[in-house]
């Protein structure tokens, strides 16, 4: 009877009660276990003193600085600066990482010409770039969102061009018998083929792109996320740094749920596997 109670619903309209698979309920207690395991085990290290308080704060001495900073002003600037700088690469980045995608998934031609210059530059270390950045576009705004779009670039250019290849041949063959040529072919048959590739490429270079934009206001910035970092680091806020990781954790996973729902809703025609529950 127990169980009965749980995993039946009454629907709508007098219908009769109908059966709710475990996992339909069970699926918001399984997210949130880790992150109150982790939460747990935070206050314990920090109660049984493995680390003082100077070290790891508390969870409420991080909660009370958020909200030191938030009544000082300064926690929502600089939490936006960092949004608006990885909106801005995320996109300039994916619109470049498109057209090259789509160029050197058509052509083999082009995948000699272009392909061998792009993986070796994929290699270079997001630090790297900096000084060189900083040197040609000045400490503004400009090598900051330059930076993000670097590291955005990578992981869609690779899986798109991953996903063309990958198309069956005999899609591209049918299109060809529709007249398609050149770019209608590829924008109309095998851009919408790699589709899930993209969706995934794009999950993959957002989070690369918040990777990126921490180097970027490490060095030369007066605002943003890694600006806050690098400054409680010099004054010695252990609470405010954790604060800062917790922030970045938590944009990064709202951004790579957004599009994670972008990708069900454009991908809820296929039909491939899920996992078991």
């Amino acid at each position: 009877m127990l169980k009965q109670a749980i995993t039946l619903r009454p629907t709508v309209r007098g219908e009769p009660a109908r059966w709710v698979p475990p996992a339909a309920w069970l699926q918001p207690l399984r997210r949130l276990l880790v992150p109150v395991a982790l939460l747990l085990l935070w206050q314990v290290v920090v109660e049984r003193g493995v680390f003082s308080r100077g070290q790891l704060p508390a969870p409420l001495d991080v909660v009370a600085a958020g909200r030191e900073l938030a009544e000082n002003g300064l926690l929502v600037p600089n939490v936006l600066a960092s949004v608006r700088r990885v909106l801005w690469g995320f996109a300039l980045g994916g619109v470049i990482a498109l057209a090259l995608g789509l160029i050197v998934g058509v052509s083999r031609a082009a995948e000699e010409v272009l392909a061998p210059t792009l993986q070796a530059l994929r290699a270079v270390p997001s630090l790297a770039w900096v000084p060189l950045l900083l040197l040609w576009l000045g400490i503004y705004e400009g090598p900051k969102v330059t930076l993000v779009a670097i590291g955005a670039f990578f992981p869609i250019y690779t899986n798109l061009v991953a996903g063309i290849r990958q198309i069956d041949r005999k899609l591209v063959e049918v299109g060809r018998a529709y007249g398609l040529r050149g770019w209608s072919l590829a924008w109309e048959v095998m851009l919408p083929a790699s589709l899930p590739s993209l969706l995934t490429g794009m999950r993959l270079g957002l989070a690369q792109g918040w990777l990126f934009l921490v180097a970027a206001e490490l060095i030369g910035a007066s605002e943003g996320l890694g600006f806050l970092l690098i400054d409680s680091q010099n004054t010695g806020r252990a609470d405010i740094i954790v604060l800062t990781i917790v922030l970045l954790a938590l944009l990064g996973k709202i951004s790579d749920a957004l599009l994670q729902a972008l990708e069900r809703r454009l991908l809820r025609w296929t039909d491939t596997f899920r996992g078991r529950t």
